[in-house]
This record gives structure tokens, C-alpha cells and sequence, in this order.
């Protein structure tokens, strides 16, 4: 019952190494990069399925060296969104194609890519609060990216980049939010079916990538200035949002 196609794991251990240093110190810049790569080799419902449980482990080990230094506040009025999304997500599935969301949020995170251009980077000036509205509209858009592909960062980090917060802060809200989400996901991902016994088995097999991953990210971001850690993002977000419009042009 196992995944023994090499092929797979080919594209598989890079890809959750790079996921797992994405979500330990760098905000999930390139949190979403499993499904994709995964999909060239096995269905995107099933790749998306299998990468569930490893994400779930790697928020753990994200959770426990990032505990306690998130803004408590943003996180919990962006917790409502994410459940709107989520719900959406859930009745969408299998619906909509996974390349229209791909799509769409590659294109956004290129404007969102354009605007930090051109306010100049890590000098810009921290952008106001986010109205209410705004954190309801893009959290809700990270939620249901994030149920039908695994690609809800590019929306959260369109909301939160352009605050400024410290990266020990950053790195901690993106990672308490995202575990929020991929553990509220497990319920309808099992009564969708998407967490077979094959898959879960193959999931078991890529688990300890999940806290190598994690400890790699960390380690790197320790050793990096705040104004190269926000290049470094921005390359990965870049590197994520035609990587989505690739593969949602594809599949048109």
C-alpha cells in the first residue's frame, strides 16, 4: 500500500526539507512547495493528503521553538477568517480545480512582491494596522488556499510583511496560526477521504524530515540580519508564486 515510486520521493524529501526550513525561520515563505512538487508525480488530492500529517508534525516542532513570542492579538482576530476559509475550502473541494486557486494566489503575491519593491524594502515604514476587514478578507483567503493546496502563506504574508513585526514575532504568529489551520484541517480532510491508509503510511515514512526541517530553519535564521532574512523571504515568496502560476497554467 505504500508509495514506492522513487520519483516521488525524488521531489518529496527536498520539497518537505524546504517546507520544514520555510515554516522553522522564515514565515513559510515557501510553506506550499510540497503539494506541487508532489503533484507532478501523484494526484493533487492525494498529495495534499499526505502532506497534512508531516505539516501538522513540523507545526509541533515549529510551535515548541517559537512558543509564546506571538502577537497574541493578531492571532486571534485572524482565527475567524481562517475558520471562513476553512469551511469554504471544505465545500469547494473537489469542486474547484486546484489550478484556479494557484493562480490566483500566485498573482497576488506578485503584487504584494511589486509593492514591497517599491516601498523599498526592509526600510519602508511599518504599514498601519490592518482594518478589520482586510484581516477577515485575507485570512479567510489563507484558510481556503491552504485546505485545497497547502498554499496559504502567500495571503498571510500580504497581511503581516508589511507591519514590520520583529522576525522572532513573525516567524512565531505565522507558525501559531498555520498550526491552528492544519489541525482544524485533519477533521474534513478524513471525512473527505484524502487520509487513506496509504496515504497516512507514506506520510509516516516522510514524518522525520518534519523536525530536521523545523531545526535547520531555525538554526538559519539565528545566523541571519533582519535586512538579509527579508531578501531571503521575498526570494522564497517569489520563487513560491510562479511556481503556483506554473503549475496553474498547466493544468488549464
Amino acid at each position: 500500500m505504500l508509495i514506492t515510486d522513487p520519483w516521488f520521493y525524488a521531489l518529496a524529501v527536498p520539497a518537505f526539507l524546504l517546507t520544514g526550513i520555510s515554516k522553522g525561520g522564515f514565515a513559510s515563505g515557501a510553506g506550499n512547495t510540497g503539494v506541487p512538487l508532489m503533484s507532478l508525480v501523484i494526484p493533487a488530492p492525494q498529495a495534499a493528503g499526505i502532506a497534512l500529517p508531516v505539516l501538522c508534525a513540523m507545526d509541533l516542532v515549529a510551535l515548541r521553538a517559537w512558543w509564546g513570542r506571538w502577537d497574541a492579538a493578531m492571532l486571534r482576530s485572524l482565527l475567524p477568517g481562517a475558520a471562513l476559509g476553512i469551511a469554504l475550502g471544505w465545500a469547494a473541494f473537489g469542486l474547484l480545480p486546484d489550478s484556479a486557486v494557484k493562480l490566483l494566489v500566485g498573482a497576488l503575491t506578485l503584487a504584494f512582491l511589486l509593492r514591497a519593491v517599491l516601498a523599498g524594502g526592509k526600510g519602508a515604514a511599518p504599514a498601519p494596522a490592518p482594518s478589520r476587514a482586510r484581516r477577515l478578507g485575507l485570512s479567510a483567503g489563507s484558510g481556503f488556499a491552504s485546505f485545497i493546496a497547502h498554499a496559504g502563506g502567500p495571503p498571510m504574508a500580504m497581511l503581516l510583511f508589511p507591519l514590520r513585526l520583529p522576525r522572532a514575532t513573525l516567524s512565531a504568529t505565522t507558525v501559531a496560526f498555520f498550526a491552528t489551520v492544519n489541525f482544524v484541517k485533519l477533521l474534513p480532510y478524513g471525512l473527505l477521504g484524502v487520509l487513506s491508509a496509504q496515504n497516512l503510511l507514506t506520510s509516516l515514512v516522510l514524518l522525520p524530515l518534519a523536525p530536521l526541517g523545523i531545526r535547520l530553519g531555525v538554526a538559519l535564521s539565528a545566523r541571519i540580519s533582519d535586512r538579509t532574512f527579508y531578501r531571503i523571504v521575498h526570494a522564497l515568496l517569489l520563487a513560491t508564486s510562479l511556481q503556483l502560476i506554473w503549475e496553474g497554467l498547466a493544468r488549464h
